[in-house]
């Protein structure tokens, strides 16, 4: 039950409320007049009834403290546990990991944002995990409201255009590369894989008689751990996928050369392990260096492999399918700037048209000819 008890004599009376929380904790507040603690306990009682009751002792705990609770609750993959760790470690406990998480404003968490000296794109995943441990702190009844509302504002970001490489600069990659690692950089080209699929392909994933290439697992390498078979990044990535000759042809020859690894893998390093993606990275960078294609990544090739596929015609679901993409949105955001605009197709629908007719109608020259013929 609720009360309010006076201390003190008239004339330097204070007055303290007591409740108890919700789960029966008990709590007071010392009031100067006895008319502040009736409408403190009144809010208090409606706060509890409706279920919005948050418990001051709780926003005491500090932002640090919650923040690690709430990233090792999360049902996350040993790769994203990693990032959240890293991001929390680097960009977010410096300035909010002492601060009780009920002191924190809006106003702090701008400037924050503002002094962040990283790309837009980081800003926004970045901020996106802090928006995240404050909304559940409200929903913890921690904390009564976020500060990361609506007036928080983000560095812009320019929507730069994915720039696929040219197949020159594939064929020089995949001549340059230590030879070990050259029928990878032709898988990733020729299918789309991304690099933690490919490094996890097995040997019983490729059908050579059917032509196919089941992608169903990546291979997770986290600092400090060994690594991993995993499921694919999302439901939508699981499939099955056409592998041309040229894939087909590397990986025969790879697997006759160099034979597999640890749970069948194709591709390990040269102590036959699983290659590391800092050891794909490693060899990447410096065949990149050599053959003078340097800006680009592996997962560079995955955009190649898109970019021939929207040369060649394929729709957007089609190409959804094929990298595995969780909806058309994604594809869309990521590659449409490749595809023919309305224009394009138009033209060309004409032009062939009208090639057709062309090639019906006599020329100005067969037509002298005739004439010249008949007189």
């Amino acid at each position: 039950m609720a009360s309010i008890t006076t201390i003190g004599e008239k004339g330097d009376r204070t007055y303290r409320a007591r409740w108890r929380t919700p789960d029966g904790a008990s709590r007071s507040r010392t009031f100067p007049r006895k008319v502040d603690a009736e409408a403190w306990l009144t809010r208090v009682e409606s706060s509890k009834l409706v279920g919005g009751y948050v418990d001051q002792a709780a926003g005491r705990r500090t932002f640090g403290e919650y923040a690690t609770a709430w990233a090792a609750a999360q049902p996350h993959r040993a790769t994203t546990t990693a990032s959240v760790e890293q991001i929390l470690r680097v960009h977010v406990l410096p300035t909010f990991g002492a601060r009780q998480i009920a002191t924190v404003r809006t106003s702090e968490v701008q400037a924050w944002v503002s002094g962040l000296e990283l790309a837009p794109s980081t800003v926004a995943v970045v901020y996106g995990k802090v928006v995240a441990i404050f909304r559940a702190a409200v929903e913890d009844r921690v904390i009564a409201h976020s500060p990361c509302t609506r007036r928080i504002r983000l560095p812009r970001t320019e929507g730069a255009e994915v720039v696929p490489m040219a197949a020159e600069q594939v064929r020089a990659m995949a001549e340059t590369v230590n030879e070990r690692y050259r029928a990878l950089v032709v898988l990733l080209a020729g299918s789309g894989l991304r690099p933690g699929e490919a490094l996890g392909l097995t040997l019983d994933r490729v059908d050579f008689l059917r032509r196919t290439i089941r992608v169903d697992r990546q291979l997770v390498t986290v600092a400090a751990e060994p690594p991993r078979l995993a499921p694919a990044k999302t439901p939508s990535s699981v499939r099955t996928i056409p592998a041309p000759s040229s894939v087909l042809d590397a990986l025969a020859g790879h697997i006759e050369r160099y034979g597999s690894g640890p749970l069948g893998l194709v591709f390990t390093d040269s102590k036959g392990e699983p290659i590391r993606r800092s050891a794909l990275g490693h060899q990447w960078r410096r065949a990149a260096s050599s053959a003078g294609v340097d800006g680009f990544t592996p997962h560079s090739l995955r955009h190649y492999a898109a970019s021939i596929l929207i040369d060649q015609g394929a729709s957007v679901k089609a190409v959804q399918r094929h990298l595995g993409h969780s909806s058309a949105t994604t594809t869309l955001d990521t590659y449409a700037h490749l595809w023919p605009d309305s224009e394009d197709i138009t033209r060309r629908a004409l032009e062939v048209g009208l090639r057709d007719l062309r090639a019906r109608e006599p020329s100005r020259l067969q037509r002298s000819s005739t004439s010249t013929s008949q007189s």
